[in-house]
C-alpha cells in the first residue's frame, strides 16, 4: 500500500500560497500559507496532517497491543498536538508531539494499560520515523 500525498505552492516563502491534498478524497485542496503554519491565521498545514497521521497510527499500534494480551478497546480516543517553532539554528522545526488519549478497555488492569500504551507510544509506525519527543497523557476509562 502506498499513500500519496500532493502540495503545491506558488511565490515567495513568506507572501506565497499553496494547497495540501491526498489522492483519496480525504483531504482536497486545502489552503496553506507561511501565515496559516507560523501565525495560526486560519488555512491547513503539513503539521496536521502530521498530527492526525500520529493519532490514527497510534490508536491502531494501542489497539493491537491490548489484543496482543488478550483485551479488546471498546473505545479508543486521541489526540496528537504537533509544536512548531524555530531550532536553536532560527530555521522552523518541529519541537515535539503531545499525545493525549482515553480508551475504555474492559476488564483491564491499570499497569496492563500503561504498558500497551507506553508500546504503542514508541513503536507505531509514525513515532518510529520521527526525531522529536512524544509526550503522552493516557487516561483509562471505566
Amino acid at each position: 500500500m502506498k499513500a500519496t500525498g500532493i502540495s503545491t505552492w506558488a511565490g515567495n516563502w513568506k507572501q506565497g500560497k499553496g494547497t495540501l491534498s491526498t489522492t483519496t478524497d480525504t483531504f482536497k485542496d486545502k489552503p496553506y500559507s507561511f501565515s496559516s503554519r507560523f501565525e495560526g491565521t486560519p488555512g491547513g498545514s503539513p503539521e496536521e496532517l502530521l498530527a492526525v497521521a500520529q493519532a490514527g497510527c497510534f490508536n491502531q499500534a494501542l489497539a493491537n497491543n491490548f489484543g496482543m494480551i488478550g483485551f479488546e478497546a471498546e473505545s479508543i480516543k486521541t489526540s496528537a498536538t504537533v509544536e512548531l517553532g524555530y531550532g536553536e539554528n532560527g530555521h522552523p522545526a518541529i519541537l515535539g508531539i503531545a499525545i493525549t488519549t482515553e480508551a475504555k478497555v474492559p476488564g483491564i488492569a491499570k499497569d496492563k494499560f500503561d504498558y500497551c500504551v507506553e508500546r504503542a507510544r514508541t513503536t507505531c509506525t509514525i513515532a518510529l520515523l520521527l526525531k522529536v519527543d512524544l509526550g503522552m497523557t493516557a487516561t483509562l476509562l471505566a
